[in-house]
């Protein structure tokens, strides 16, 4: 058996930087235990299937698609950077006609959009709530040690803790810090918390000062210990920050060591519209 297979860096346009994500076509449907092998063998935070919903259906020409995602070790609910490589293999390489393709998912259906030279994704928009400290605390010594937390917010719909340090640190204090993801999962007593986000509000003076708000992404209760850029956390982080920016456009910078670009748009329905480059950096078949 032959599957088309492709690896796509998301949310840069330079090849080897932004979040490297795994597109695999599927023509026919595929043994389901077969999803997770390929995804193991990938070994990519996430491996990304498109399927065709109808027989009839035609990667070049339909507009609807199936998509799924899997981590090393495990289905997921919702992956933006999967979901922006999946779009760019069906829109650059398969050369889709549709303006607007439409992906159904565990997280309902999702639009991806091109819009000069980025791919634009249509995702849910995750509300955080304030988290009592307590609860967490053994978790954020693990992640910041003594460092300086200015708010910390808990989102109940994607289990992820969003830790925010102070403004008085720098976006270098944020990309320099020496994180043991590892650690995590015997410091999260809660059973709740499945992702954890530290941000930082952009400095508006200095060299970076066009980025709105800094994060990094850890996910080791899903075999990732640092994602390099993702489209999930910033779903949530998009929430957080239009409430404490008063803004509803948004420029966001990933500050993992391949680093990545989001733009954000809250939309009016509830929604958040982020868009991101992509480098195509793999063409090649699965056999087996």
């Amino acid at each position: 058996m032959q599957i088309p297979v492709f690896t796509v860096d998301a949310f840069t346009n330079r090849p080897f930087s932004g979040n490297p994500a795994a597109v695999c076509l599927l023509e026919n449907d595929l043994d389901e235990d077969l999803h997770q092998k390929i995804a193991t063998e990938m070994n990519l935070s996430e491996t990304a299937f498109i399927r065709k919903l109808h027989p009839g259906d035609d990667f070049t020409k339909s507009s609807c698609f199936g998509l799924r995602w899997f981590t090393p070790t495990n289905e997921v609910p919702l992956c933006g950077h999967a979901t922006l490589a999946a779009a760019a293999v069906l829109f650059h390489i398969q050369k889709n006609t549709n303006s607007v393709l439409t992906f159904v998912t565990l997280s309902g259906e999702l639009k991806a959009r091109q819009a000069e030279d980025h791919i634009v994704l249509d995702l849910p928009l995750y509300l955080t709530y304030p988290q009592v400290l307590q609860e967490v605390e053994e978790l954020i010594k693990a992640a910041v040690g003594d460092m300086i937390v200015q708010d910390l917010r808990y989102s109940p719909d994607t289990k992820k803790l969003l830790v925010r340090l102070s403004d008085a640190y720098e976006r270098s204090v944020l990309e320099e810090l020496q994180v043991s993801a590892q650690g995590f999962l015997s410091a999260e007593k809660t059973g709740k918390v499945k992702g954890l986000i530290l941000t930082l509000k952009g400095n508006s003076s200095g060299k970076h000062k066009d980025h709105d708000f800094y994060s990094r992404y850890f996910a080791p209760w899903n075999g990732v210990l640092e994602d390099p850029v993702t489209g999930s956390a910033h779903a949530v982080l998009s929430s957080y920050w239009s409430e404490q920016l008063g803004k509803k456009e948004m420029l966001a910078f990933q500050c993992s060591r391949r680093g990545g670009e989001l733009k954000i748009s809250l939309r009016n329905d509830g929604r958040v519209d982020i868009a991101g480059q992509i480098a195509i950096v793999l063409k090649g078949k699965l056999t087996f």
